[in-house]
């Protein structure tokens, strides 16, 4: 109690922040093996989310051996992998699109949507390709 006391945080939005950043962190351990998730927005948003809730899982999910790299890369501003950026971006844009074109009649809802996948694109397309060095 005395982590999340630190950071001025209830108990309840504790729970909540940690059982949104393994949700998020169950999905991007998904993206690694299916290739329509994308692996590094997720893991992201789960160590946000993890820093918010716990610092122990906050530290944990950095130091781990799966997933520590992908966050650190990022962090460092190393970026995130060729593929990453194309499965996200895929993503980003079919869910989009769905979303718009399917289930909201509202052109401004849609056009704020279709705003919001130009911003993320350009932001991704900016960070710097990370390559594995041989």
């Amino acid at each position: 109690m005395a982590e999340a006391r630190s950071r001025g945080v209830s108990s309840v939005k504790r729970g909540l922040f940690i059982a949104a950043g393994t949700t998020c962190l169950a999905i991007g351990g998904l993206g690694v093996f299916l290739p329509i998730l994308p692996t590094t927005p997720f893991l992201l948003v789960s160590a946000a989310f993890y820093y918010k809730g716990s610092e122990r899982m906050h530290h944990w999910l950095l130091e781990n051996r799966w997933f520590g790299n992908y966050i650190k890369n990022y962090k460092n501003g190393k970026g995130i992998s060729i593929k990453g950026k194309i499965v996200t971006l895929i993503s980003l844009w079919i869910t989009i699109s769905f979303s718009a074109l399917v289930l909201v009649n509202v052109l401004a809802i849609q056009l704020i949507l279709f705003a919001i996948a130009t911003a993320v694109s350009l932001h991704i397309a900016a960070l710097p390709t990370f390559r594995k060095k041989r």
